[in-house]
Parts: structure tokens; sequence; C-alpha cells
């Protein structure tokens, strides 16, 4: 017994160096270290030999069968270190172009206006997206069942939480922590149950507001004029049309020069030659109330506009669904 395991040792040396896949190792595996290999069967021998040679040759036969799962374990490592140069790349081929991705042509303007303000003075305040009713409304002197509230669509979380409908909110929140004078803005998602060839549920603003002493409707003017020239790299005519916005007290929307036609007229403005950009007004004094600033010490302007819609203005875009459709040969252009 003792020369047939010698034997086995040397013919499992040989026969281990000639396996060159996993489906031959298998098959080695199978011959020699599987239930009815040649090492099984000459181990059932043990029972058959002298009693004083059992120890002796018990041992050798465990020797061998650690000996051939060694060689077992160490083939495996030597054929995965084979796949694994034969996957290594060829260096002589060519290369491959890589395609950079851009920044959105949403973010680039919101970007943009952001800088603008900064320049101007401005600070930028975040918050929320899920925000109290009390911020997004009744702060901004829109108490409940007021019939401003049917203009936002709102999509409600819970009795007292919503998404934000603007992102005024943040002129509350802001006004709570800090004294005059401010110059704030607030850019932001904001949610609203709309969505057609110029809405979605989702979409962009930048609110914006200065409080300080003495602040006039012309500070107002001068401020959004300067502004959206910079914006939009021209200088625009602008004008101020009033309206009405809860917060703000006179109101105005904001129109600007048809950037599409020059002021021609075309589908774009409705043949009027002037295109709304942005509401905007003088903080209501009931606002300032909220918030524990004496309005007969403070005044101040608020304005919040679509950064969507300045995107399609400036790059000439007719459908607001084309921003989110991932449409690579669209954001590629920006």
């Amino acid at each position: 017994m003792e020369q047939d395991l010698e034997k086995l040792r040397s013919s499992a040396a040989e026969d281990i160096a000639a396996v060159s896949d996993s489906r031959q190792l298998e098959a080695f595996r199978i011959a020699y270290l599987g239930r009815n290999g040649r090492l099984s069967a000459l181990m059932k021998q043990l029972g058959t030999v002298a009693q004083e040679d059992r120890p002796r040759l018990g041992k050798l036969a465990n020797t061998v069968r650690s000996e051939l799962e060694k060689l077992f374990s160490d083939k495996i490592v030597s054929l995965a270190g084979q796949a694994v140069r034969a996957e290594r790349p060829d260096l002589s081929l060519p290369g491959r172009r890589t395609v950079n991705g851009r920044v959105h042509p949403v973010t680039q303007v919101m970007e943009e206006i952001c800088s603008v303000f900064a320049h101007m003075g401005f600070s930028i305040a975040e918050g929320p997206d899920i925000e109290l009713d009390y911020y997004n409304f009744e702060a901004l002197n829109i108490p409940a069942h007021h019939p401003a509230r049917d203009m936002h669509d709102t999509f409600y979380i819970g009795e007292s939480t919503l998404l934000r409908t603007h992102t005024s909110p943040m002129q509350a929140r802001v006004m709570e922590k800090q004294q005059p004078p401010l110059r704030v803005i607030a850019p932001g998602k904001v949610y609203r149950c709309d969505s057609d060839i110029t809405h979605t549920p989702m979409f962009q603003q930048v609110e914006g507001m200065l409080v300080d002493k003495h602040i006039s409707f012309a500070d107002l003017k001068g401020v959004l004029t300067v502004s959206l020239q910079k914006i939009f790299e021209k200088e625009l005519a602008v004008r101020f049309r009033p309206s009405f916005f809860p917060f703000t007290e006179p109101s105005a929307e904001v129109d600007i020069e048809c950037v599409i036609c020059g002021s021609e007229g075309c589908r774009v403005c409705k043949r009027t030659g002037w295109i709304e950009i942005l509401g905007s007004g003088m903080i209501d004094p009931e606002v300032f109330k909220m918030v524990d600033y004496d309005p007969e010490v403070y005044s101040g302007f608020a304005f919040g506009m679509g950064v969507e819609r300045i995107t399609m203005l400036k790059y000439g875009i007719d459908d607001l669904r084309l921003f989110y459709e991932n449409d690579l040969r669209f954001l590629s252009q920006f």
C-alpha cells in the first residue's frame, strides 16, 4: 500500500501539470479526490493491512491527501491568474473617445441668475422642499380660505405640511432670524399640480427680496431692469404692469421685449412684442408684522421668476418638457 500511495503522489503531480482549463481541473479532482476517486479507494484498504502498520500508513495517506489538495488549490490560483492576464487590454488598439457630460441648461441659467444677483450684493438662502403651511401661506399674508391659495394647486402631504409652491417661504424664514438691511435670493425647486407644454409639476424658481429703510418702487425697478439685462446679456426694454399678489402691495408683473422677434411681434409673444417674465412688488406691511418688523421704519420689495421660462427664452426653446425628457441630442447642445 505504501508503494501505491507513492505512485498516486507521482501520478497526481504529472496529471496536474497537464491541466490547462477548469474542465480538466474538475476531472482531476474527481479522479483523485472524489468520493470514488483513487485516494478514497486506497484509504479503504487501510482496514486490511497489519495492525502495527496502520498508524504509519494512515499518516502517509493523510499527507498524500494534503499534497493533492494543495496541488488542486494551487492550480485554481494559477488558472485564475491566466484568465486575468488574458483579459488585459491590447494597448496597441486605438483609444475610445470619452464623451463628457454637460451641465443641464436649467442649472446653467440658475447659476447665471444667482451670479448676477450675487454681484449686486444679494446673499443666497436655501430652505426645505417640504414646507409648513404657515411659511408657505400664512406668513405671506395668505390665510386659510384665502382665494389666492387656489392659484397654487398645492400638493398637500398632511394637514400642516406640503410641497412648497414657491420659494417665497424663505422670505419669512430669513426675516424671522435676521434684522434689516437684507438682500437675499432663494433659488430652488417648487411643486404645483400642473402639467402641459408650458408647465411641469416640479420646476425651478428664484425668489428675492431687499429690505431696508427708505426702499421705494424705484429701487425695485432699477434692480430688476439691470438684473434682467445682465441675465439676457443685452439692453432689453422692460415694463411694469399693475397686478396682485397677496404678499406685495403694490404689485407688478414685469415684461421684457420679446427676445425672439425683437418686439416685432411673433407667435411666442402673441404678436404683442412683450413677454411676461416675473412677478414683483413692495412687501406688504402685514408680512412685516408677522416677523416683528416695524412697517413704519422698514420697507422693501420682493420678486420671483421661473428659471425654466427664462431658459426657454434665452435659448429659443418652445416646449418646456424637453428639459426633462433626458434626450442627449437635445441636452448636448448646451
